[in-house]
């Protein structure tokens, strides 16, 4: 009789919900009819983000695929349509807002050691129609470097960075969201912290925030904080009632007093956890077997919520094996990273890049095949991380299968 595999009852993610952030909302849902729309503790959420951010002005939304969708629409409104640059590896929203709002895609292969875009690539790619470079920083790697930040700056051309599986990452001290021209960040169920659904926009452009705040609730004037852009509305359009000039077709996405309250707690204890996160992730890449396994990623300035497990070579057998085993041993895991891999063999860019798109990009296509991703959570046992490096270095493959 066979022996059942030992479980490792290693989910892709823990509640990160603690009984203090319960208690934060409760004390806030009992106090003299609280308002639950967006309000004050909004406000608050946003001011302390940016504080510790390093930004001058935060946005929160509902989500981070819509502060994804706010960021490219408040793009388009103020810098007019063209060409964005963006990754192949990525989540589908970012590519989606590019879409909706009319941009066209610019796809540029990977790094293998950020898992962001390969700024040579991103260089080669920028033509006079580039409006920006959206950038991603994938699963709390830095995808930023000196000469790529140097170029867009020289060339004039906008920088947007897509932080929202990177909170804490820093690049040469300073922390991702704070190089570009806005940046995203997502506070949902599973990252690095969380409001349960919710998104932040940060920006040091005041034209852009006004913008972005109108933007949020329904193209509104009214929700700008600036006294003078609310006054020369006012004055164009006497004929309308100034609560309800609408400057843009707007949406409404804007978040909840309860989700402010959750953050504002979770905030607090984010550095402590980022600093748990990192030396998990350290300690896994450490004792992977380095001949099968990618162990070389830029981990400088990291803060991954997540384990990145490639397969150094291209070997269906060590995948299959790496697969097989992580179910067999209770861990969960997704194939091809961040987002399901390469983006252009999704039906919905297909449609619009064509059938064979993707074949050009062979860095992301690797990781669409033998990469995976597995949880990284501030409460990870050691004995736990040490024990799947072990069960994975004895896992064997095919000894004739060669790299890319």
């Amino acid at each position: 009789m066979k022996r059942a595999k030992e479980n490792l009852d290693w989910p892709l993610m823990r509640n990160n919900i603690l009984p203090c952030d319960a208690q934060a909302v409760i004390d806030f849902l009992q106090t003299e009819v609280p308002i639950l729309t967006q309000s004050s503790q909004v406000e608050a959420f946003e001011q302390e983000w940016s504080r510790w951010l390093g930004v001058d002005f935060s946005v929160l939304v509902n989500s981070g695929s819509s502060a994804n969708l706010l960021t490219i629409t408040a793009l388009r409104e103020v810098y007019g349509l063209g060409e964005l640059i963006v990754p192949t590896l990525t989540w589908v929203s970012d590519i989606a807002s590019v879409i909706q709002c009319g941009f066209k895609p610019v796809f540029v292969d990977i790094n293998r050691r950020t898992l962001g875009m390969d700024p040579h690539q991103v260089l080669n790619k920028i033509t006079p129609r580039t409006k920006a470079v959206f950038l991603t920083h994938i699963l709390g790697y830095n995808a930023l470097d000196a000469h790529l930040i140097a170029e867009l700056q020289a060339r004039q051309v906008p920088l947007i960075e897509d932080a929202c599986e990177s909170h804490g990452a820093t690049f040469e001290g300073r922390k991702l969201g704070t190089f570009g021209l806005m940046s995203n960040f997502s506070f949902y169920y599973a990252h690095h912290m969380s409001t349960v659904e919710g998104g932040m926009i940060c920006t040091n452009d005041q034209i852009l925030y006004e913008t972005l705040r109108m933007l949020r609730s329904h193209g509104m004037v009214r929700e700008s904080k600036s006294p003078e852009l609310r006054q020369t509305y006012s004055e164009k359009h006497p004929d309308l009632n100034p609560y309800f000039i609408f400057a843009f077709p707007g949406y409404n996405m804007r978040s909840t007093e309860i989700s402010a309250v959750i953050g504002r707690s979770q905030l607090k204890r984010l550095d402590e956890n980022n600093e748990l996160r990192t030396e998990n992730l350290r300690l896994f890449l450490k004792n992977l077997d380095s001949e099968k396994y990618q162990t070389d990623f830029a981990v400088e300035g990291s803060c991954n919520y997540a384990f990145t497990l490639v397969l150094k070579w291209a070997d269906p057998v060590l995948c299959d094996n790496v697969m097989q085993t992580l179910s067999q041993h209770g861990v969960e895991f997704r194939r091809g990273t961040s987002g399901g891999g390469n983006q252009l063999r999704q039906p919905y860019l297909k449609k619009i890049m064509g059938e064979t798109e993707f074949e050009k990009y062979p860095a992301v296509n690797h990781i669409h095949f033998y990469g995976f991703y597995i949880g990284n959570y501030p409460g990870l046992e050691r004995e736990k991380i040490l024990r799947l490096c072990s069960i994975l270095n004895n896992l064997s493959g095919n000894e004739r299968s060669h790299g890319l």
